[in-house]
């Protein structure tokens, strides 16, 4: 039996914007049979205190099997690989 992949996803989805960046992510994770654990950040506050605790200076951020991998350009050449 082939074993799940799982990934875990936190994107940006603000009442007037939706990260373009955070789509194009869960679409290769889809199209690459991960099940995704979608987390969205909601707010600008909520995006800024993931952004401090993570270290990172962007969204989305993609995590697989507790490794952070990174955006969607970091994912596009882990996969690729």
């Amino acid at each position: 039996m082939a074993e799940t992949k799982n990934a875990i996803l936190y994107r940006m989805i603000l009442p007037d914007h939706t990260c373009p960046f955070g789509v194009r992510a869960k679409t290769m994770l889809e199209q690459n049979g991960f099940q995704v654990d979608d987390r969205l950040l909601r707010s600008r506050d909520e995006v800024d205190a993931f952004k401090d605790e993570h270290g990172v200076a962007t969204t989305p951020q993609v995590f697989i099997d507790g490794e952070r991998i990174g955006g969607s350009d970091d994912l596009e050449r882990y996969l690729a690989a």
